[in-house]
């Protein structure tokens, strides 16, 4: 059996960016890699440059990626804390909202009560209109039988 070769990156890592790692070059194998044609060999000093070209822009490509990467988790932090709060402030809601049905509640209750002492009042206050009335004719009575 033919033994395969793993494919070959699209690009090296500079020494600088993998610790300690041997530099590998940028171009391996029959073709240029990465399926595009075979490319002219540059000049020795051109590629060294545009090595290190490319090592900076990698550099900075992955700097950037970090930072946005920072700057998503900080803002997921940030959300997952104010979720975290908005669910205890509905919770303090809630309960403060039991509360106040249970003084509604109570406060019904009172005013049932209140209403039929009220209409009890009425008929108290209706029976001693009554009986003044029956006291005056009474003491009309009472003059003229003293009379």
């Amino acid at each position: 059996m033919a033994r395969q070769e793993s494919p070959t990156p699209c690009f090296a890592f500079p020494s600088s960016l993998s610790s300690g790692a041997r530099r590998r070059p940028a171009l391996r194998g029959r073709g240029a890699g990465c399926g595009s044609p075979k490319m002219a060999a540059a000049p020795a000093g051109g590629a060294s440059d545009a090595q290190a070209r490319f090592g900076r822009s990698v550099k900075g490509l992955l700097i950037d990626r970090v930072t946005g990467c920072g700057t998503d988790v900080i803002a997921l932090t940030k959300q997952v804390l104010k979720g975290s709060r908005s669910s205890e402030l509905l919770g303090h809601a809630a309960r403060n909202m039991v509360m106040q049905e249970d003084a509604i509640l109570h406060s019904e209750d009172s005013l049932r009560k209140m209403a039929i002492i009220t209409t009890h009042l009425q008929y108290q206050q209706e029976a001693i209109q009554k009986n003044v009335e029956h006291s005056s004719n009474l003491q009309d009575q009472l003059s003229h039988l003293l009379k």
